[in-house]
């Protein structure tokens, strides 16, 4: 099993990037996935997630509105997609699903917003 995602950078607040994560080595479509970040000196949390079978889509009210998750089952991916990104949405994102048990995370990408 593995996750990779890909996409971060440096951006400009109100600026915008899409990250991608790269699955292999399971059913991706069989899953939902899950977005999470983790910023300095802050617990990692749940920001957006989506199912596996009529691709409904949650988000955290920190990002609802601003940021859109969504899924490619041809190519294993899952995106998300941030527009208007403020410097409090500096972190390290991550990918993840739970299967067989637990939880799996890729290891992340840096976003950082700042002028």
């Amino acid at each position: 099993v593995q996750l990779v995602e890909s996409g971060g950078g440096l951006v400009q607040p109100g600026g915008s990037l899409r990250l991608s994560c790269a699955a292999s080595g399971f059913t991706f479509r069989s899953y939902a996935m899950r977005w999470h970040r983790q910023a300095p000196r802050k617990e990692r949390e749940f920001i957006a997630g989506i199912s596996s079978t009529d691709g409904g889509t949650n988000y955290a009210d920190s990002v609802k509105g601003r940021f859109t998750i969504s899924r490619d089952n041809a190519k294993n991916t899952v995106y998300l997609e941030m527009n208007s990104l403020k410097p409090e949405d500096t972190a390290m994102y991550y990918c993840a699903f739970r299967g067989w048990g637990r939880d799996y995370w890729g290891q992340g990408t840096q976003v950082t917003v700042s002028s």
